[in-house]
Order: structure tokens, then sequence, then C-alpha cells
């Protein structure tokens, strides 16, 4: 696979951040062989944890806010819309939007990026319960958990590209 079709392929998996692709072909970690979830997580991760932490933050950053502006406006990626609508956050109630609306803006001015979860098979008031505790969090504990939970967003969205071992 040539880097330009790589980069097109995987460069969306950490949202609006193809540099963490076009690293991994580059370093080559990436094998021409055959592709599977597997093989293209490790590096796409590895190169992730490498970069330094004012460009994971800028990752952290591209993420969008969860049923926020965003959302509402309807420009949300393709994935991300997705994923906020398999956890129901496109049909918040308008209590449920407030509350989503404060914990955001609160969250953002205490830790500097949105918060991340993995939404896939959570439901809205899973995602508020998680939402609720870790806005309690140390910088730095969050900052290591919506690293965490990146990962896992890629990790499913490889899933939805690729074949698994």
């Amino acid at each position: 696979m040539k880097r330009n079709e790589f980069v097109d392929r995987f460069g969306g998996v950490f949202e609006h951040s193809p540099f963490v692709a076009e690293r991994a072909y580059d370093d080559g970690m990436v094998f021409d062989a055959e592709l599977n979830v597997e093989r293209v997580y490790a590096p796409l991760v590895a190169v992730f944890r490498a970069a330094s932490d004012e460009e994971r933050l800028t990752v952290l950053r591209a993420h969008p806010d969860l049923a926020g502006r965003l959302a509402i406006a309807g420009e949300l990626t393709e994935d991300s819309r997705k994923e906020q609508a398999g956890a129901g956050l496109d049909r918040l109630t308008p209590a449920e939007h407030a509350r989503f609306t404060e914990l955001n803006t609160a969250y953002m001015e205490k830790f500097g990026f949105p918060f991340i979860i993995a939404v896939k098979g959570l439901k809205k008031e899973d995602i508020l319960t998680a939402f609720e505790k870790r806005i309690h969090n140390s910088r730095e504990e969050e900052f290591a958990t919506a690293c965490g939970q990146v990962e896992r967003i890629v990790m499913l969205r490889l899933e939805s590209l690729l074949p698994s071992v």
C-alpha cells in the first residue's frame, strides 16, 4: 500500500490527526502484508505514545464535545456522528442536553481539552456517570485517561475497517 493510500484510509482514526498514520508509515512500522486490526493498531498507538505531550494534547483537542455544538450543527466527522448517535447522544432531552453542555464547559475549563470516552456500547446515562466522576480527577490523571480512551476509539474504528486475526 502506498503512503497516500495508507494515510487516506487510516489517517482519520485519530480524530483530525493524520500525522500519526504518516509517521507510522514513514517509520516503516506498517508492512504491506495483509493488513488487519492488530498490524495497524500497534504501530499507530506506538506513534501516538511516542508523540510529545503537546502533540497528544492536539489529538485530544481535535475531538468534539459530546452532544456539543458540532453535533447540533451537523459538523461531526462521520465516525464521531455514528459513535455519538449509537450512544443516544443525538436524542437527548433538553435537560440532558443542558447537563452535557454544563459538564463540557466545566471539563474544558479545568483540563483544556474535551471529555473523551469511547461511547460504543455505552448509554447516555453511562457517559454522564463517567463524566461526573472523571471531572474530579487531576489533570495528569485525566490526560492519561483521555489518551487511553483515544486508543480505545482507534481500536473500535479499525475494527470497523479491517478484519481481526
